[in-house]
């Protein structure tokens, strides 16, 4: 399963991957085996959507898939499946170009048994298309298409779960009973989420109530699991209707409190507050900040109160999905930058500010100092004025240590301090050249 953020593929990487199923398709019917194209990508490309990858399910054992191609590995085989590996310039495009490499899954059609951990079956038995299909979480994902088939894309489905009907109507629903399938493994809780926010679908009310009465097992989820699925839905790569609709549907299935680990001291409205103010480029630690600030109600603080409030929440989020030092590191960061603008931006010199609005943490802090005071307008209309004043935010550096050296000055502790203070000489144009600057940091500290 892929984890973190949506996968980016090139075109030519995509149509690889499709060329490589419809060629490993072609091998197993003519070994005598059923064979499909399967799940995501049949969900997505009757969605219009370019899949990032495609899978086969085949009624050939994982031993036979093995026998078949030279490049197989195993990758799961208790649980069926068996990774076929084609090298770069093996498959070939119309103009008879080598097309990159591609990895295509095959999964044996499969039944399974219980699943103690909630994660993985206890057991695995091969079986037909029907009875896969019934194993799958949602129905929009329990979907068969084979390529070979005449006819339009539709006749070539082969949908036993009514999953067709569900894509064309807008409808997440699990397969079959929604408690089972929940019970079975809760990170599909979040799962259900993440689907209903991208495509901009419902989740069909028996599947939602599932989902909040399991809402609690979550917190026997993996963390790291909780994080991934979190991460993909609030990057980048989601628009940003689809990342609030994401919070909405969090929030409202009672999911919030075992992903984040606090309880919500306000609803969440994703509209309004700080999460209103996320734009597509702003990143995961950003919209989750912003989440953070409305749920706790942290407007009502004052910028200090609000930075002790996410120094706290830091550690908690760290453990609960498992953030890697960059994202903790950029969260804090945000958190350090609102205190900055908020207090320290109206005396701040002109050199103080042009750093603090080069830094990558400023944006992050604009989402969160707009939702609770109009200092922010202020604070973008400097900003804008400062990176049009002839001198920029972030010019390259006039004076680096190499040049204090040449200059004479045996490298040591002050060099820092001075280049510092010739970079600002810079910054705020009271130095007009490089050798001006360098006489600012020849200079002794007044």
């Amino acid at each position: 399963m892929a984890t973190g953020a949506p996968k980016r593929v090139s075109e030519r990487a995509r149509a690889a991957s499709e060329q490589a199923a419809l060629q490993i398709i072609r091998v197993l019917r003519d070994s005598g085996f059923t064979a499909y194209l399967a799940g995501g990508c049949v969900r997505d490309v009757l969605l219009g959507l370019s899949p990032a990858d495609y899978d086969v399910a085949t009624s050939a054992t994982p031993d036979q898939v093995l026998q078949l191609f030279d490049d197989a590995h195993e990758v799961g085989k208790a649980f069926g499946v068996v990774l076929v590996r084609f090298a770069r310039g093996r498959l070939q495009d119309r103009e008879g170009r080598p097309m990159p490499s591609a990895s295509v899954e095959i999964a044996t059609f499969r039944r399974e048994g219980s699943y103690s951990d909630k994660r993985r079956p206890d057991s695995v038995d091969f079986c037909g298309p029907e009875e896969d299909a019934r194993r799958r979480d949602f129905t929009l994902n329990a979907l068969f298409l084979d390529p070979f088939l005449p006819g339009s894309m539709e006749q070539q489905i082969i949908d036993t779960v009514g999953g067709l009907a569900d894509l064309r109507d807008g409808i997440i629903r699990a397969v079959g009973d929604p408690e089972a399938r929940l019970n079975e493994d809760h990170l599909r809780a979040l799962r259900a989420v993440r689907f209903a926010s991208r495509f901009g679908f419902e989740i069909e009310q028996g599947t939602a109530a599932a989902i909040r009465a399991h809402a609690r097992c979550l917190t026997g989820v993996s963390n790291e699991r909780v994080g991934d699925e979190l991460r993909r839905m609030l990057s980048p790569q989601e628009s940003v209707p689809g990342r609030r609709r994401a919070i909405r549907l969090i929030e409202d299935l009672q999911l919030g409190q075992p992903v984040l680990g606090t309880e919500a001291s306000e609803t969440v409205n994703p509209e309004s507050g700080a999460l209103a103010g996320v734009v597509p480029d702003s990143d995961f630690p950003t919209t989750l900040i912003a989440w953070v600030h409305d749920r706790e109600g942290l407007q009502n603080l004052s910028a200090d109160l609000t930075h002790q409030v996410f120094e706290k929440r830091a550690h908690t989020l760290r453990r609960q999905l498992v953030l890697s030092n960059e994202e903790l590191s950029a969260f804090r960061a945000i958190a350090e930058g609102l205190v900055h603008l908020e207090n320290e931006w109206a005396g701040a010199s002109v050199a103080q500010r042009k750093r603090w609005a080069s830094s990558p943490w400023f944006e992050g802090a604009i989402v969160l100092l707009q939702a609770r005071n109009n200092i922010a307008n202020i604070v973008r209309s400097g900003r804008e004025s400062l990176a049009n004043d002839g001198i920029g935010l972030a010019p390259e550096p006039w004076v680096s240590g190499d040049d204090l050296i040449a200059a004479g000055m045996p490298p040591g502790p002050s060099f820092r301090g001075r280049l510092d203070r010739a970079y600002d000489a810079q910054l705020d144009g009271s130095a007009r050249s490089r050798s001006e600057a360098l006489r600012v940091a020849l200079e002794d500290e007044p």
